[in-house]
């Protein structure tokens, strides 16, 4: 083989069989077949014994090898400009703060919407929601400080079967489920307990879907694009979502906020154009999962000023989203958990010059969202450094609309601290 040849001929080099002129190496020596003297050349050209027919396909080779590192090199320059023209968004915030609906919406408004077979795979979740909610309501009810009694002791017969029956992890939603769960809900005792939802944990999907038993226990049920909002899955890992506005990319992460997820987020830290965080304003009154001593607003101020102070994140603006307006409004006007009584600063609030009122917005409801957005505020001024600001906004998650004006609106602020990330403004 050439291989084995040019080794021997190798060997001839190492006891001195070239020549002295080290730009043109030769010597004689017989060819393998015996039949011919051979002048190896080791300059440039190689001749001899391997004749030209080796020369065309080491350049047939190099050619090739040229052309596909110049496709390679094409398409990471393509991949390059891809990249530099994508709006990078990662969602952060405490559990239960509204992100994956956010995301939801996102798909609603740019993705065409969750098709039939999306809806129909959303029907187990839903069935979870109502079995979790009317679990933990009747499970709640001796456990309170007093305790909440049902108003028809008959009842008692279907609390026992949620209780001992529906919470068996293989459980399969059959008929009597449903009656017993609708009798229950009807209750003023099993109503009254969950007027006291804030001093046990309780999604807050529960109202809405046990108000809709009779339809999702029907065999028919297809959700609805507001079914699928309202529907509470735990969200673990890091999701990315992809989708399009007027020929601009953006990528959506959404990150789970329970505590022990967050170590994850640094994943998600390298060259993102905004963060936007979202919390939760009707959490005023409630407790983390995670931590029953610590107040789930509080957390989110915490985890804000983390992040607002986090090295790798100083020169990144954060999009806050004052989400569960709709939820903040009820609590507010129904004067149950009063805001003052959580933070005490609230009493002396008043609401500045510059608050927006939505049209027929009860005053203390404005109030109340203002003193929370100023909460927020005062930690992005504090470190007053200038390499990044706070843009806040008043959001509903599961309300589209409100969600499509408030990104239309965040799409220039988006597109700004795009230009400023690779120093185009």
């Amino acid at each position: 083989s050439y291989a084995i040849r040019l080794l021997d001929y190798l060997n001839l080099y190492k006891i001195g069989n070239l020549s002295r002129d080290p730009r043109q190496r030769r010597f004689r020596q017989p060819c393998p077949s015996g039949t011919a003297a051979i002048l190896l050349d080791c300059s440039p050209n190689v001749m001899g014994c391997f004749g030209s027919g080796g020369t065309k396909d080491k350049a047939r080779a190099k050619k090739q090898q040229e052309d596909q590192n110049r496709k390679i090199n094409e398409q990471i320059q393509r991949d390059k400009k891809n990249y530099r023209a994508t709006h990078r968004l990662l969602l952060l915030g405490a559990g239960e703060s509204g992100k994956s609906t956010i995301v939801k919406q996102m798909i609603i408004l740019h993705v065409n919407g969750f098709s039939e077979e999306e809806k129909k795979q959303r029907v187990e979740d839903i069935k979870k929601n109502i079995r979790d909610a009317i679990l933990t309501i009747t499970g709640a009810m001796s456990t309170l400080t007093p305790p909440v009694l049902l108003e028809n002791s008959e009842n008692q017969t279907g609390v026992d079967y949620i209780q001992d029956v529906a919470s068996q992890p293989d459980f399969d939603y059959p008929p009597e489920f449903y009656k017993f769960t609708e009798i229950l809900w009807r209750d003023k005792g099993v109503q009254a307990c969950y007027e006291r939802s804030n001093e046990y944990q309780l999604i807050d999907c529960a109202k809405y879907f046990l108000d809709r038993v009779h339809l999702v226990k029907m065999n028919d049920y297809t959700p609805t694009e507001q079914d699928i909002l309202r529907c509470r899955v735990l969200t673990s890992g890091i999701f990315e979502t992809k989708f399009q506005i007027d020929k601009v990319n953006f990528h959506m992460f959404d990150v789970g906020g329970q505590r022990d997820e967050r170590r994850k987020w640094i994943q998600c830290f390298n060259d993102v154009t905004a963060i936007i965080f979202v919390t939760a304003c009707s959490s005023y009154n409630m407790v983390l999962r995670e931590d029953p001593n610590q107040n789930r607003l509080r957390e989110s101020l915490v985890l804000f000023k983390s992040i607002w102070n986090n090295r790798w994140l100083r020169t990144i603006s954060v999009i806050l989203f004052l989400n569960k307006q709709d939820l903040l409004a009820e609590k507010i006007k129904a004067g149950k958990s009063k805001l003052e009584d959580y933070f005490s600063d609230f009493a002396r609030y008043q609401t500045p010059v510059e608050a927006v009122a939505e049209p027929g917005e009860d005053p203390e409801v404005i109030r109340a969202k203002y003193f929370i957005r100023d909460e927020f505020l005062r930690i992005s001024t504090a470190s007053g450094d200038g390499k990044h600001y706070c843009y806040p906004h008043f959001t509903c998650a599961v309300d589209t609309e409100n969600i499509r004006r408030v990104f239309n609106d965040c799409r220039d602020i988006i597109q700004r601290m795009h230009l400023r990330q690779y120093e185009l403004l």
